[in-house]
């Protein structure tokens, strides 16, 4: 596996990951926008959320250095769905979220198009 195929694994789960840690930490969290300088400063000592925050700028140069190496037309698609796929399982397993049967077969349809945009790497 090339160095930009495996920078691409690590944007795409540091992007994935990131999204659930910040789901995560904000569970408990009340946030109240009419006292931002407080809901900043739930946010900054939050250890979930700003672990994700750390996780979208290892996303952003991993993903970065994927653009210099692979099409935005075939990296992109790659990058959303398959983090799409992760923070789904995440959602459900790990956060006890439910979805429909319709949401399930949009997975499929989603999985479906992730493996034909992948062949053309």
């Amino acid at each position: 596996m090339s160095t930009h195929h495996v920078a691409l694994v690590v944007a795409l789960l540091a992007n994935a990951v990131a999204n659930i840690l910040i789901k995560y930490g904000m569970r408990t969290q009340q946030i109240d926008l009419a006292n931002p300088g407080q809901a900043l400063l739930a946010i900054l000592t939050n250890v979930p959320v700003m672990l994700g925050v750390t996780l979208f700028a290892v996303n952003v140069l991993a993903y970065s250095y994927v653009l210099t190496r692979i099409p935005l037309s075939t990296a992109y698609p790659i990058m959303t769905s398959v983090g799409f796929l992760i923070v789904i399982s995440a959602s459900l397993f790990m956060l006890g979220e439910k979805m429909s049967g319709g949401q399930f077969a949009g997975v499929g349809l989603i999985l479906c198009g992730v493996i034909l945009v992948a062949k053309g790497l």
